[in-house]
């Protein structure tokens, strides 16, 4: 019961917003006009560009992440001195606010004056570049990789602590040495966590908005090169004051969102399924 209050109610009230014309700057805008404001978001060139950024982000930061998670997985799964406190270095960005781990890497490390990677990159002639607005997309890419790689390298861990000694001891009695054992063993049974990772990594980035918000509010180097779908239907409630555009925008993309969500999962189980037969 409290699921459906606090999930499907909004939503149907979003629903209802979305089939009227109403802009709160315009007295007597508030009236029915069916499904005009999904035509009207359909036929927006901002929206085509904020699919295509948010694509573009969410990929790559989500690729990026999982590469990255893979291969701290591996290196804190080993015994070494430290290992507690180096895993709870690495889950550390993870428990961080979006919007203070955005402000952090804006004036710490992203600042043309005082930043720490002007600084980093000086000796090699690099001085006072404006991250944020030349390389805006790569520099939102790097926030979210930064906070959500913890996440992918937890799902990773799991799985290679799950996973059985009895195959790995007989590769090695057969002569594999690391890197086979690795490829051949480990990483397909790593497979369907790998997989879990990416999904549920892919959901969480795409509704990537706090980062956007306090570095580029949308902005950068080519315009509105980091208008993500949930920044474009902020920019239509609160800047343009169109509720039943940003309504009927937020309509469309839970929509796809939850088909390409059922889309996958189903495609995994059917990898999962076949991957169980063939064992």
């Amino acid at each position: 019961m409290y699921m459906i209050v606090v999930t499907q109610v909004p939503f149907l009230v979003t629903i209802w917003y979305s089939l009227r014309s109403w802009n709160t700057l315009t007295p007597g805008s508030n009236k029915f006009v069916g499904f005009d404001e999904y035509k009207l978001v359909f036929a927006d060139p901002t929206f085509r560009s904020a699919i295509l950024n948010t694509v573009v982000i969410t990929a790559s930061a989500v690729i990026i992440s999982m590469i990255l998670a893979t291969t701290l997985a591996i290196l804190v799964n080993r015994r070494f001195i430290g290992r507690g406190v180096v895993r709870t270095m690495l889950i550390t960005p993870f428990l961080l606010m979006p919007v203070a781990t955005a402000l952090l890497f804006k004036t710490t490390i992203y600042d043309p004056i005082f930043g720490l990677l002007d600084w980093v990159l000086g000796p090699f002639g690099v001085h006072q570049v404006n991250w944020v607005g030349t390389h805006s997309v790569a520099a939102v890419v790097a926030v979210l990789v930064w906070e959500w790689t913890p996440f992918m390298m937890l799902i990773v861990l799991a799985g290679l602590q799950s996973e059985p000694l009895e195959s790995l001891e007989a590769a090695r009695v057969d002569g594999a040495n690391a890197v086979q054992s690795f490829g051949l063993i480990t990483l397909p049974y790593l497979r369907r966590y790998i997989e879990l990772g990416l999904l549920l990594g892919s959901i969480y980035i795409l509704q990537a908005f706090g980062e956007i918000f306090v570095l580029t509010q949308g902005g950068g180097g080519h315009g509105s090169a980091t208008t993500n779908l949930p920044y474009y239907i902020y920019e239509l409630a609160f800047n343009q004051f169109n509720v039943s555009e940003a309504a009927a925008a937020g309509v469309i993309v839970v929509i796809a969102t939850e088909i390409i969500a059922m889309t996958t999962l189903r495609l995994l189980s059917t990898l999962f399924r076949a991957s169980e037969a063939m064992g």
